[in-house]
């Protein structure tokens, strides 16, 4: 995971409408990883466990995107 940046959000790309900036600064630290990373560092975590969850979090990624590619191969497939 990428060391956290700073998550900025202005009026102008938002049109100044305050209910739109919220919506866009909280996808932008989800993007970030802001809270996940906040959450992960809240306690001590074992190098271990910290190994163990990184393996099981990357193996869901995989299955995930492998899934995505599936469903996108099938939809092409039907279009023909």
């Amino acid at each position: 995971m990428a060391k956290a940046g700073h998550v900025k959000v202005t009026a102008k790309e938002c049109r100044g409408i305050p209910e739109r900036m919220i919506r866009r600064f909280t996808k932008k630290v989800k993007k970030e990883g802001v809270l996940e990373t906040a959450k992960g560092r809240r306690y001590y975590k074992k190098p271990s466990v910290a190994k163990k969850e990184k393996r099981i979090k990357a193996e869901r990624r995989r299955l995930r995107e492998e899934r995505k590619r599936k469903r996108a191969q099938e939809r092409r497939n039907r279009k023909i």
